[in-house]
């Protein structure tokens, strides 16, 4: 199963006649391709370590390598083993002629493995056994007939998120970038124990590859500074930047090529979803910093952070966290987020799945940036990331919930290609709090309705504290 993995999780909230429709937000996606059993197990922990990664552009990274500018000749040994490791990526990529059944199968078979029921009690082994054999004991005379089968199988399973992709749709799916610079990353752990950061996914004649950036190579630098260390996520927001200045990124070409420093022209303006301020209270004895986070982007944690920076230097002592309305985008930032907040080893989400490999603790794994009370600001259009954070903040008491209950959007999809070039979404997991309570369906209630002094919020948060 060839692994694009993307994390996304394409939540669209109830539209009212008094506002005008959001578009729908990127949470927690892996996108899969039906070749190798495993992948569609691996990528999930993958998707949650890094960043979005979508392979646009594939090829070996080892015949890519050969085809680079030479700089340094591998040796008799690393060279034998590029010539392995292109027999064994020609061999895979072979392509194959795929019938109407086995596109539907594909699709059964997914669902079969992965699908996780999330209340609807609508999918057992035994009904969906039941399905398959119904279905493919029926005529598939045409691929558009095969994909129609594929959409009422998903239907069936009652989960509004489990959906069909056609070929066009899951392209433009594949196009997401959020490097700015056309190209996506993932940390890659090699068979010698090395956690490697690699090219996986390369939008053609983009920046990056028209620059020579290569699928497969691995990154070395960004702009002088060692990525070594860093996860696929703070990286992709290293290579942001305003439209049109340059990057400058080291890489390694392929397993065995290289090593060549390229200068790629950004080509996305980034903006930035932070906004903040020093606001005086108590006849201006106290100071408060005060943080509107609109979205998870890639910038989200660097910009906050240079937000909490500011402020502390300013003199706050206090600080609001405002997630009002805002609907989610990137899970790992969400939870980067939250670790500025946190103590080490604290535990900042589960997740859990039928399978083993969906089943994560994620916890917090530096010292925190503040240790003020904070306040978090939260409405029935807080969801997803934003209601990771809230609720990891609240349950290791180091912020107090005012407002409305959260939307209650804590599910976990993966995008799998088939072999034909469509797709299916399928949920294969939920977030659970540090408290264990279950987002999904049920939102997270608020400490406080309306905004407390701060003498109760630390008193809050003192007794809360001495629960733990």
């Amino acid at each position: 199963m060839r692994v694009l993995a993307l994390s996304s999780s394409l939540t669209t909230l109830p539209s009212s006649s008094s506002e005008t429709s959001k578009p729908p937000i990127l949470c927690n996606f892996i996108i899969t391709h039906n070749n190798i059993a495993n992948c569609a197990k691996k990528s999930l922990t993958l998707a949650l370590s890094g960043a979005l990664s979508f392979g646009l552009l594939f090829s070996s990274p080892c015949s890519i390598a050969l085809e680079s500018p030479t700089i340094q000749s591998p040796s008799s040994s690393s060279s034998e083993l590029c010539r392995e490791d292109e027999r064994v990526a020609k061999a895979e990529t072979r392509p194959e002629v795929v019938t109407n059944e086995g596109i539907v199968e594909e699709a059964w078979e997914i669902v079969n493995e992965s699908f996780i029921d999330t209340g609807r009690h609508r999918w057992s082994p035994q009904t969906w056994l039941q399905k398959k054999e119904d279905i493919l004991n029926t005529s598939i005379p045409t691929r558009s007939k095969a994909h129609d089968i594929i959409r009422r199988m998903l239907a069936s399973l009652g989960d509004p998120y489990t959906r069909f992709l056609s070929p066009e749709e899951f392209s433009k799916m594949a196009r997401y970038d959020m490097s700015g610079i056309g190209l996506n990353l993932r940390e890659v752990l090699e068979d010698d124990g090395d956690l490697k950061l690699k090219v996986i996914g390369l939008l053609l004649d983009g920046p990056a590859h028209s620059a020579g950036v290569r699928q497969g190579d691995e990154v070395l630098a960004v702009n002088g500074v060692d990525v070594g260390g860093k996860s696929a996520f703070e990286v992709s927001s290293l290579l942001q930047g305003p439209n049109e200045t340059f990057v400058t990124i080291k890489v390694k070409h392929g397993n065995c090529g290289p090593i060549q420093s390229i200068e790629v022209q950004r080509q996305l303006v980034a903006r930035t979803p932070v906004l903040y301020r020093l606001e005086q209270i108590d006849n201006g004895t106290t100071s408060v910093g005060y943080m509107r986070l609109k979205e998870f982007n890639a910038l989200a944690r660097k910009d906050l952070v240079t937000a909490m920076k500011r402020l502390q230097d300013m003199g706050a002592s206090y600080f609001v966290l405002d997630l009002r309305d805002n609907l989610g985008g990137l899970v790992q930032a969400g939870i980067e987020i939250a670790k500025l907040f946190l103590n080490e080893g604290k535990t900042i989400i589960y997740t859990t799945g039928r399978d083993s490999q969906y089943q994560n603790t994620i916890v917090a794994d530096a010292a925190p940036l503040i240790t003020a009370p904070v306040i978090v600001l939260v409405n029935n259009k807080t969801a997803s990331a934003s209601e990771i954070v809230a609720s990891s903040l609240h349950d290791n008491c180091r912020a107090v919930l005012v407002g409305e209950r959260t939307y209650g959007k804590g599910l976990i999809q993966s995008v799998f290609e088939l072999s034909d070039g469509s797709g299916v979404v399928v949920t294969v997991g939920k977030y659970v709090t540090p408290n264990h309570r279950d987002i999904n369906g049920n939102g997270i209630e608020p400490d406080y309705r309306n905004f407390p002094a701060w003498g109760d919020v630390k008193q809050h948060l003192s007794k809360c504290g001495t629960r733990l």
